[in-house]
Protein backbone atom coordinates (compact mmCIF):
# COMPACT_ATOMS: atom_id res chain seq x y z
CA UNK A 1 0.00 0.00 0.00
CA UNK A 2 2.34 1.75 0.77
CA UNK A 3 4.79 1.71 -2.31
CA UNK A 4 7.70 3.75 -3.32
CA UNK A 5 7.67 5.46 -6.61
CA UNK A 6 10.76 4.39 -8.51
CA UNK A 7 12.54 6.58 -11.21
CA UNK A 8 15.88 6.33 -13.00
CA UNK A 9 16.88 3.35 -10.32
CA UNK A 10 16.28 5.53 -7.50
CA UNK A 11 13.88 5.14 -4.87
CA UNK A 12 11.74 8.22 -4.19
CA UNK A 13 9.76 9.37 -1.30
CA UNK A 14 6.43 7.15 -0.70
CA UNK A 15 3.66 8.16 -3.71
CA UNK A 16 1.03 7.79 -0.90
CA UNK A 17 2.29 10.21 1.36
CA UNK A 18 1.20 13.25 0.10
CA UNK A 19 -2.05 11.89 -1.46
CA UNK A 20 -2.35 11.19 2.41
CA UNK A 21 -1.35 14.79 3.58
CA UNK A 22 -4.10 15.98 1.20
CA UNK A 23 -6.64 13.76 2.64
CA UNK A 24 -5.61 14.79 6.17
CA UNK A 25 -5.85 18.44 5.34
CA UNK A 26 -9.17 18.66 4.03
CA UNK A 27 -11.87 15.80 5.63
CA UNK A 28 -15.80 16.79 4.39
CA UNK A 29 -18.72 17.18 6.42
CA UNK A 30 -22.54 16.93 6.01
CA UNK A 31 -23.96 20.54 7.24
CA UNK A 32 -27.73 20.66 8.43
CA UNK A 33 -29.90 23.09 10.41
CA UNK A 34 -31.23 22.27 13.70
CA UNK A 35 -32.94 25.34 15.70
CA UNK A 36 -31.66 28.16 13.05
CA UNK A 37 -28.11 27.26 12.80
CA UNK A 38 -25.36 25.65 10.68
CA UNK A 39 -23.88 22.13 12.78
CA UNK A 40 -21.80 19.61 10.71
CA UNK A 41 -20.59 16.02 11.41
CA UNK A 42 -17.82 14.03 9.77
CA UNK A 43 -19.22 12.38 6.17
CA UNK A 44 -17.24 9.36 7.29
CA UNK A 45 -19.84 8.89 10.18
CA UNK A 46 -22.45 9.35 7.99
CA UNK A 47 -24.43 6.31 6.72
CA UNK A 48 -27.92 7.66 5.23
CA UNK A 49 -30.29 10.61 5.31
CA UNK A 50 -33.73 9.18 5.12
CA UNK A 51 -37.49 11.17 5.30
CA UNK A 52 -39.17 11.57 8.32
CA UNK A 53 -41.55 8.71 9.25
CA UNK A 54 -43.31 7.84 12.32
CA UNK A 55 -41.22 6.53 14.73
CA UNK A 56 -42.28 3.76 17.54
CA UNK A 57 -41.93 5.29 20.78
CA UNK A 58 -40.43 3.80 23.93
CA UNK A 59 -41.61 3.64 27.39
CA UNK A 60 -39.18 5.74 29.96
CA UNK A 61 -36.83 7.05 27.54
CA UNK A 62 -35.27 10.32 28.33
CA UNK A 63 -36.83 13.15 26.20
CA UNK A 64 -33.93 13.23 23.57
CA UNK A 65 -34.95 9.75 22.73
CA UNK A 66 -38.08 10.24 20.09
CA UNK A 67 -38.52 6.42 19.42
CA UNK A 68 -37.26 3.51 17.28
CA UNK A 69 -37.33 3.40 13.46
CA UNK A 70 -36.98 -0.28 11.53
CA UNK A 71 -34.39 0.01 8.99
CA UNK A 72 -34.55 -2.52 7.11
CA UNK A 73 -34.87 -5.14 9.78
CA UNK A 74 -32.45 -3.67 12.53
CA UNK A 75 -34.16 -1.30 15.61
CA UNK A 76 -32.44 2.01 15.33
CA UNK A 77 -33.42 4.11 18.60
CA UNK A 78 -33.78 7.95 17.05
CA UNK A 79 -32.50 10.80 18.87
CA UNK A 80 -34.00 14.56 18.95
CA UNK A 81 -30.52 16.70 18.60
CA UNK A 82 -32.54 20.13 19.80
CA UNK A 83 -33.76 18.49 23.13
CA UNK A 84 -30.06 16.56 23.26
CA UNK A 85 -28.71 19.92 23.80
CA UNK A 86 -31.30 21.22 26.16
CA UNK A 87 -33.95 23.09 23.92
CA UNK A 88 -37.15 22.55 23.15
CA UNK A 89 -37.95 19.15 21.13
CA UNK A 90 -37.94 19.02 17.23
CA UNK A 91 -40.71 20.59 15.55
CA UNK A 92 -41.59 18.25 12.27
CA UNK A 93 -41.93 20.40 9.28
CA UNK A 94 -41.55 19.24 5.05
CA UNK A 95 -37.29 19.34 5.07
CA UNK A 96 -37.43 17.33 8.48
CA UNK A 97 -35.17 14.02 8.06
CA UNK A 98 -33.49 11.72 10.50
CA UNK A 99 -29.36 11.39 9.70
CA UNK A 100 -28.43 7.55 10.09
CA UNK A 101 -24.92 7.70 12.05
CA UNK A 102 -22.87 4.96 12.72
CA UNK A 103 -21.12 5.56 16.83
CA UNK A 104 -18.07 3.86 18.17
CA UNK A 105 -19.50 2.53 21.36
CA UNK A 106 -15.95 1.27 22.12
CA UNK A 107 -16.82 -2.75 21.82
CA UNK A 108 -18.76 -1.96 18.15
CA UNK A 109 -20.37 0.35 16.32
CA UNK A 110 -24.09 1.32 16.91
CA UNK A 111 -26.65 3.07 13.68
CA UNK A 112 -28.60 6.12 15.62
CA UNK A 113 -30.93 8.25 13.80
CA UNK A 114 -30.99 12.16 14.56
CA UNK A 115 -33.79 14.37 13.80
CA UNK A 116 -32.77 17.23 11.50
CA UNK A 117 -34.74 20.27 10.61
CA UNK A 118 -33.08 20.37 7.22
CA UNK A 119 -29.59 18.82 5.45
CA UNK A 120 -27.70 21.54 3.71
CA UNK A 121 -24.34 20.26 1.54
CA UNK A 122 -21.76 18.15 2.12
CA UNK A 123 -18.65 20.52 2.47
CA UNK A 124 -14.62 20.18 2.09
CA UNK A 125 -13.51 22.31 5.23
CA UNK A 126 -9.65 22.04 5.30
CA UNK A 127 -7.96 21.93 8.62
CA UNK A 128 -6.48 25.26 8.77
CA UNK A 129 -10.14 26.51 8.70
CA UNK A 130 -11.15 24.46 11.78
CA UNK A 131 -10.75 26.28 15.04
CA UNK A 132 -10.88 24.94 18.41
CA UNK A 133 -13.96 24.66 20.33
CA UNK A 134 -14.81 27.60 22.79
CA UNK A 135 -13.78 27.59 26.21
CA UNK A 136 -17.61 29.00 27.02
CA UNK A 137 -20.50 30.98 25.61
CA UNK A 138 -21.61 27.93 23.32
CA UNK A 139 -24.93 27.05 23.60
CA UNK A 140 -24.47 23.67 23.70
CA UNK A 141 -21.58 21.71 25.90
CA UNK A 142 -18.35 21.91 25.10
CA UNK A 143 -17.50 18.29 24.76
CA UNK A 144 -19.69 18.16 22.17
CA UNK A 145 -18.04 20.32 19.66
CA UNK A 146 -14.94 19.31 17.57
CA UNK A 147 -14.24 22.31 16.45
CA UNK A 148 -15.70 25.71 14.50
CA UNK A 149 -15.31 25.39 10.52
CA UNK A 150 -14.96 28.73 8.92
CA UNK A 151 -16.94 28.54 5.91
CA UNK A 152 -17.44 31.22 3.25
CA UNK A 153 -17.29 33.98 6.92
CA UNK A 154 -19.25 32.04 9.15
CA UNK A 155 -18.66 29.20 11.51
CA UNK A 156 -20.16 25.83 11.48
CA UNK A 157 -20.39 24.25 14.68
CA UNK A 158 -18.67 20.64 14.08
CA UNK A 159 -20.22 18.00 16.24
CA UNK A 160 -18.45 15.52 17.83
CA UNK A 161 -20.53 12.31 17.43
CA UNK A 162 -19.19 9.73 19.69
CA UNK A 163 -19.74 12.43 22.58
CA UNK A 164 -23.24 13.81 21.41
CA UNK A 165 -24.53 10.38 20.88
CA UNK A 166 -22.89 8.94 23.66
CA UNK A 167 -25.39 5.40 24.51
CA UNK A 168 -23.91 5.30 28.18
CA UNK A 169 -24.40 8.96 28.34
CA UNK A 170 -27.98 8.40 27.50
CA UNK A 171 -28.58 5.29 28.83
CA UNK A 172 -27.77 6.94 32.84
CA UNK A 173 -30.00 9.54 31.37
CA UNK A 174 -33.01 6.94 30.63
CA UNK A 175 -32.00 5.09 34.37
CA UNK A 176 -32.46 8.65 36.33
CA UNK A 177 -35.30 9.46 34.26
CA UNK A 178 -36.74 6.10 35.89
CA UNK A 179 -35.88 7.11 39.27
CA UNK A 180 -37.29 10.87 39.06
CA UNK A 181 -40.77 9.11 37.86
CA UNK A 182 -41.08 6.27 40.26
CA UNK A 183 -39.85 8.85 43.60
CA UNK A 184 -42.96 11.64 41.74
CA UNK A 185 -45.03 8.40 41.82
CA UNK A 186 -44.44 7.30 45.62
CA UNK A 187 -44.66 10.83 46.30
CA UNK A 188 -47.96 11.16 44.94
CA UNK A 189 -49.17 8.09 46.75
CA UNK A 190 -47.95 8.67 49.68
Amino acid sequence: MNALVQTDGRRAAPALASAQQLIAEKAQYLTFMLGGEVFAIGILAIKEIIEYRGLTEVPMMPDCIRGVINLRGAVVPVMDLSARFGKHASEIGKRTCIVIVEVDTGEERQDIGVIVDAVNAVLEIAASEIEPPPAFGARIRTDFIQGMGKVDGKFVILLNVNHVLSVDEVGVLAEMGASVQASQAAAASA
